[in-house]
């Protein structure tokens, strides 16, 4: 079975560390490389000597200097990149982010879990719904 390329695009050092916890406890075997936005992401993908082919990116929209909308926008314009499954992963519940989201051609939108009381992200909710949707996410590649 060929090893899945993953490239998560995001800013919040938790997010990451909760995926790779969680990929690390999938039978699947993929390979995870991060980017803090997606300028930095597409360094990685247009590299001139060595460019990262992922076969699944994980985005989150809300990031600062190029957001996740900016990034889907040049990589669906790029006839070498746009076939790359994309899945966002992020806490907008926003109508108008999921409606340029999908008109982008995403493969899944996936709403990140919150402490609403608080407004922080929960570890254990968190780690277990990444697990949750990476294991759909890689049985469905």
């Amino acid at each position: 079975m060929k090893k899945s390329i993953i490239l998560y695009i995001e800013d919040d050092e938790l997010d990451v560390i909760s995926v790779k916890r969680s990929l690390s406890g999938l039978e699947n075997d993929c390979e995870l490389h991060t980017a803090y936005n997606g300028i930095e992401a597409l360094k990685l993908i247009k590299d001139d000597v060595f460019p990262l082919k992922p076969d699944i990116i994980l985005l989150d929209l809300n990031m600062p200097k190029m957001n996740g909308i900016e990034f889907l926008k040049i990589l669906r314009n790029d006839d070498e990149l746009k076939h790359i499954k994309v899945f966002v992963m992020t806490t907008s519940a926003e109508m108008h982010d999921r409606q340029q989201a999908d008109q982008l051609g995403i493969s899944g939108y996936i709403i990140k879990p919150l402490n609403y009381n608080v407004n922080t992200k929960r570890p254990d909710l968190m780690e277990s719904f990444v697990q949750f949707h990476l294991r759909k996410i890689l049985n469905d590649t």
